[in-house]
């Protein structure tokens, strides 16, 4: 099989900071109008350039991209100043239960459902319903297929998978396809499991990769170094995210979606480290969530990382990151300690 897009052109420059959308889709609670706004508001008020925003038609069944859609609108933004990122699979539905079926739970106060929609027609369907849900002043410049390990992992058995995969890639067709009409500026992928970025790199010539919880203070195996290297001197973008492993990196009680039990001999290692980390942070007076920011753009490779703060005063925070240097002593003892892989040698 042909390699899908020849070569990797991503038409963009990405800002350091690209800012998450699923609150403003009502993820966990409804924020009000005068919150979504605010939050909105602070993407340009801490930026130094164009903003640029990732979202996605599962984030409230369309929810977030309509608040997006019509905020920018009221806040009087141009279209030249922002950068939006569609990831697509999902296509908003009547709501016909209680509550949506997509997702249960995670998503509050919604008015309709989304059912999932891969391949090379249903992407399409997806990335049209995405405009009309921006409507007509701001375009999905970035696109992607959503979590597409998930849609494998979902398989049956290996024929299911396969059929699955070919899903994916017609999918991915189509997408190319929109960029060489101009329709889009840039096509890519995000996964939580890196093993499928990797695999559908034997087929796609991916503008972007975005990495999930994979590369962090806690996590950065020589493995998706070495890989991210490669996406570099082929032209791929990289982009980092979910820094801070679901929240447990700062102290929050989930773990890359679930809650560590400190009974269990695994996860007592992973409290033991963060244990490590909080001692030396103390030491050097440095916040953990700046340490995992600041790792989290350390290796040269990677163009930007995409946060998702639910509020606005967190962003001017991590812009003053960003103008910081850490002390070198302080990345030193981390490696000594073992909290950071010694041979890592980006810091």
């Amino acid at each position: 099989m042909s390699k899908i897009n020849t070569k990797a052109n991503c038409q963009l420059n990405f800002p350091r900071i690209i800012y998450g959308t699923s609150y403003l889709g009502n993820l966990y609670r409804a924020l009000s109008k005068s919150e979504k706004l605010a939050l909105m508001k602070e993407w340009f008020k801490v930026a130094d350039g164009p903003v640029m925003i990732d979202s996605a038609g599962k984030y409230g069944a369309g929810l977030a991209l309509e608040v997006i859609g019509q905020g920018l609108d009221e806040l009087g933004i141009d279209p030249r100043q922002i950068t939006i990122s569609n990831k697509l699979a999902w296509y908003r539905v009547p709501l016909k239960t209680t509550e949506p079926t997509f997702e249960p739970g995670a998503w509050a106060n919604l008015k309709y459902d989304a059912v999932q929609k891969i391949s090379y027609d249903g992407i399409l369907e997806c990335w049209q319903q995405g405009a009309q849900l921006l409507g007509p002043k701001y375009k999905q410049q970035v696109v992607s297929v959503h979590d597409p390990d998930e849609y494998l992992a979902a398989a049956k058995n290996e024929n299911d998978r396969q059929q699955r995969m070919t899903d994916i890639l017609g999918a991915y067709r189509a997408l190319f396809e929109l960029k060489e009409k101009g329709e889009v500026k840039a096509v890519g992928i995000g996964a939580k499991d890196w093993s499928v970025i990797l695999e559908l790199y034997q087929y796609v010539n991916f503008d972007w990769v975005m990495f999930a919880n994979k590369f962090t203070l806690y996590h950065h195996p020589q493995a998706i170094v070495d890989f991210i290297r490669q996406l570099d001197d082929n032209g791929t973008c990289v982009i980092n995210s979910a820094i801070f492993n679901a929240g447990f990196l700062t102290g929050g009680a989930y773990f890359d979606y679930r809650i560590p039990n400190p009974t269990n001999l695994a996860d007592q290692k992973l409290f033991k480290w963060r244990e490590n980390f909080f001692k030396v942070c103390q030491k050097y007076q440095v916040k953990p969530g700046d340490a995992c920011l600041k790792f989290a753009l350390s290796a040269p490779q990677i163009k930007a990382v995409a946060l998702n703060p639910s509020k606005p005063k967190r962003m001017a925070n991590n812009k003053r990151v960003l103008e910081t240097e850490l002390p070198r002593a302080f990345w030193d003892e981390l490696k000594t300690r073992g909290v950071i892989d010694p041979t890592y040698p980006f810091v």
